[in-house]
């Protein structure tokens, strides 16, 4: 396995433990009556959003240096996209 190879799993292992984390954030949300605890999942989700925009950016980047068709960083832009359009949590947060 190549070092960017490497790389991209472990981006790919990141991507899908952050994307469950912002359903379960937006699934406390929902269910949650508390304000503080609102306060801090919504600052969470931020944070997990920021990161996984972050990923989002390498990957393009990695993809960029592939020249095959089909590859592991192709796979993770798309996840990564998923993840970001599944989870628009921030500007729909509060018409839940």
């Amino acid at each position: 396995m190549q070092e960017s190879e490497s790389l991209t799993n472990n981006l790919l292992m990141e991507v899908e433990v952050l994307s469950n984390r912002l359903r379960s954030i937006k699934q406390s949300y929902k269910t949650t009556e508390n304000k503080t605890l609102k306060g801090r999942l919504f600052s969470e989700n931020k944070n997990v959003f920021k990161r996984v925009n972050e990923i989002y950016k390498i990957a393009e980047l990695l993809n960029k240096n592939n020249t095959e068709k089909i590859n592991f960083s192709n796979l993770l832009v798309e996840i990564t996209k998923r993840t970001l359009n599944e989870n628009k949590f921030e500007s729909n947060l509060f018409f839940l």
